[in-house]
């Protein structure tokens, strides 16, 4: 067979599948009688309201001199990693705004950072193509560099998004321009397995995004330059689970939801998305209208330890607040004072839920918070760490963070989710 008839087998074959994907959604959209958020308005269900104090943006994280590109928390929430334009990765105490390490970067054209789940160690990853491990605990070199405790080569294209695998701070996940993801071994720096690739059926786009399940550390997702998210589970490399359209514009961002039974994306199309990873459905879509001509996209996601909240950055320096139940915006916090003045990149949320962190062009980082630990060195920034934890002048606001739909939502899991 030549290669002429080849591409025209080809071509036939792909006109075959999406004229059946079409088919398929069109049928889905006729047995489906509601949605998430009418199902829960129908059930009595309000939106999430913040008080003025609800969120307080209590620190700015300032040292770097070019653009923010990613951020990290570790597990025990008061620490967070950097990576920017600059060349640097930089660690900080996010209760005292401290920097604990400035780590000098081979390749200054960084995309993407991860704590391991120990706090010993950093990774990061750009367009040099490889992920470099650094021990925080290792001896800086004459010059005062830490260095580079491990390599991992192996990508073809740019590395865009990193992850360590939870509770397993020896393996790592990794997403790249070449299409693929790829499942470390950082003992030995060799690839476990790839998924995705030439011979495979997965991505036909770059990979810009990953996200491990908590709940099931060997399943995870993956975001493209295709307009799809790819479920993967690590036993199984030769093939993805399910594959998730929806979008029309790169999958720019892609986050588990808190139960591991749902993901969230975030697209050039401006709009963020539900996915349930049992039935393959799009559960909701949330979308702001805009007035102007061009639509701001969105960067980077995150949910609350509930659920009931997903944080969403865009380009235009807003980021959202939206009531996951509802898909109504409770919350701009680009419209509160002590604002970024560009850009967001990147936010993540603390292992435990009680602060924000969010990324931007303007070269900051800002922490938003209603924990009074956080609280407490705002107001009294003299204060040490270990005094601060002692003061109760804000004992009282302790009963209404935690009963707070951005840490906890009795009513998080409705059967509406299993719709």
């Amino acid at each position: 067979m030549s290669v002429t008839e080849l591409k025209e087998r080809h071509k036939t074959a792909t006109e075959t599948v999406n004229s059946l994907r079409e088919k398929l959604k069109q049928k889905r959209l006729q047995l489906l009688d509601t949605d998430v958020s009418a199902y829960a308005r129908a059930q009595g269900r309000i939106p999430v309201s913040f008080g003025p104090t609800d969120l307080v943006c209590c620190r700015t994280l300032q040292g770097h001199t070019g653009k923010v590109y990613s951020l990290d928390w570790t597990p025990e929430r008061n620490r967070i990693v950097s990576a920017s334009k600059d060349g640097r990765l930089i660690v900080w105490n996010a209760l005292t705004s401290q920097k604990t390490h400035a780590i000098k970067l081979p390749c200054a054209w960084v995309m993407t950072c991860a704590f391991a789940s120990n706090g010993q160690s950093v990774a990061c990853g750009g367009l040099d193509s490889v992920c470099s491990i650094f021990n925080l605990n290792s001896p800086t070199d004459k010059d005062g560099n830490l260095p580079v405790s491990r390599i991992l080569t192996g990508h073809k294209g740019y590395v865009s998004s990193c992850q360590y695998v939870p509770d397993e701070d020896n393996h790592l996940i990794t997403g790249s321009g070449d299409k693929t993801c790829v499942l470390w071994d950082i003992s030995t720096g060799l690839r476990t397995s790839v998924f995705g690739g030439e011979f495979q059926s997965g991505h036909t786009g770059d990979v810009v995004s990953v996200s491990i399940s908590g709940s099931n550390s060997r399943m995870f997702v993956s975001g493209s330059c295709d307009g799809t998210a790819r479920l993967w589970d690590t036993r199984v490399a030769s093939r993805a689970v399910r594959t998730f359209h929806g979008h029309e514009g790169d999958v720019n961002a892609v986050r588990f939801f808190p139960d591991g039974n749902r993901f969230g994306t975030g697209s050039d199309d401006g709009t963020c998305m539900l996915f349930d990873i049992r039935t393959g459905h799009q559960l909701q879509v949330y979308y702001e209208p805009h007035d102007d001509n061009e639509i701001p996209h969105v960067t980077s996601i995150a949910f609350s330890i509930s659920g009931r909240l997903l944080f969403a950055a865009y380009t235009n320096g807003n980021c959202l607040v939206w009531d996951t139940l509802l898909a109504e915006v409770v919350l701009d916090l680009g419209s509160l004072s002590n604002s970024h003045d560009s850009r967001i990149s990147c936010l993540g949320l603390s292992a435990d839920g009680s602060a924000l962190c969010t990324g931007s062009w303007d070269t900051n980082l800002k922490v938003q918070s209603s924990d009074e630990a956080f609280l407490i060195t705002h107001f009294f920034p003299t204060l040490s760490t270990d005094n601060m934890l002692q003061l109760h002048l804000f004992r009282c606001s302790r009963t209404t963070l935690r009963s707070h739909p951005f840490l906890s939502d009795p009513h998080a899991d409705l059967g509406v989710w299993r719709l």
